[in-house]
């Protein structure tokens, strides 16, 4: 007889509107760590202290206006931040400082989050929704100069972009960017030569979110259908499918790999989340806790595998964290 799907270890609370976004920062050996930054549709910014499971501090500045993404540059005092307001922040947070030191207005009204990618020392690449709604810009950080401006071609009617990932085949190669768009399609983008490489219709629906393996050169991608889709990178740098998992309910908000890629996390409009083993995409648990849209999953980045919590983000106001699936 199967057992049956875990509680949360605990349950984070004391946001006053939807979560739609999370940050894990544990890898530090500050006493303080881990931490845990969420966004959400009040403007808010917590930082929740997850030894103590209490919430450490509230940023605000943003007018109100709902957090879309978090992420932390290179150390846990500084916070990228990305919000309906089309500003990207940059926080410093070193000794107890709430500080806004830098921005980049993105003039995109739509709802796509950023990607970042570490390229060398103190250097990072960002891929961000551009003005024009169908193209992405990719900036160089900290010194905001623009990589490159990604557009499709005038026939493509692709849509706008909804979800974005870099990465990068190898040390030393040109990073890529894989963008999900409206009409259901993922694109592969060259950034050095600023072209497309390939383009795979996966879905019948809006993609709105992906995650990607470089070491297998496979990914995932969820919609608003029914419908999880298993895609690869070929030896002539093409997409292809290579599989899909029919759900029992439509909608995913959120798909996340766990960074040794042994498990995949999807959020669903279902209220669930889902956990499969990212080698043959097995059903492994359905995580049902939240009584509204799970917006966002987040595994963290304990150096220690047994320490290793995921996250879940709700309209409920509330984020679950869990510990499953870890080596013993």
């Amino acid at each position: 007889m199967a057992l049956p799907p875990p509680d949360p270890q605990y349950v984070l609370r004391g946001a006053n509107d939807a979560v739609n976004t999370l940050c894990f920062h544990c890898a530090d050996p500050e006493p303080e760590l881990p931490i845990l930054f969420s966004g959400s549709s009040d403007g808010l910014i917590h930082i929740w202290n997850i030894k103590t499971r209490r919430m450490d501090r509230t940023l605000n500045g943003h007018g109100g206006q709902s957090v879309l993404w978090v992420k932390t540059l290179g150390n846990r005092n500084t916070l990228l931040r990305l919000g309906r307001d089309q500003n990207i922040c940059l926080w410093d947070l070193a000794e107890g400082r709430k500080d806004v030191t830098d921005s980049v207005s993105t003039d995109h009204v739509g709802f796509c989050k950023c990607s970042l990618w570490k390229v060398g020392e103190r250097r990072w690449l960002m891929a961000v929704p551009g003005k024009d709604l169908e193209e992405v810009r990719v900036l160089e950080l900290p010194s905001k100069t623009s990589v490159c401006t990604l557009k499709p071609e005038a026939d493509a009617k692709l849509g706008v972009p909804l979800c974005l990932q870099l990465w990068q085949p190898s040390v030393g190669s040109s990073p890529s960017l894989l963008a999900g768009y409206e009409d259901g399609s993922v694109v592969l983008w060259n950034l050095s030569m600023g072209r497309r490489l390939s383009r795979l219709a996966c879905h019948q629906e809006p993609i709105m979110a992906l995650d990607f393996d470089s070491e297998k050169a496979k990914g995932v991608s969820g919609s608003s259908e029914k419908m999880l889709c298993v895609w690869r990178q070929n030896e002539q740098q093409n997409l292809e499918m290579q599989q899909t998992y029919q759900l029992t309910n439509p909608g995913i908000a959120d798909v996340t790999l766990r960074p040794d890629k042994k498990i995949l996390a999807t959020a669903g409009w279902d209220y669930r989340i889902r956990i499969f083993g990212w080698k043959k995409l097995k059903p492994l648990a359905v995580l049902d806790y939240h009584t509204a849209t799970v917006h966002c999953v987040a595994f963290s980045d304990h150096s220690q595998p047994g320490q290793r919590l995921m996250a879940a983000a709700s309209k409920d106001h509330r984020i679950s964290v869990w510990a499953i699936y870890n080596p013993t």
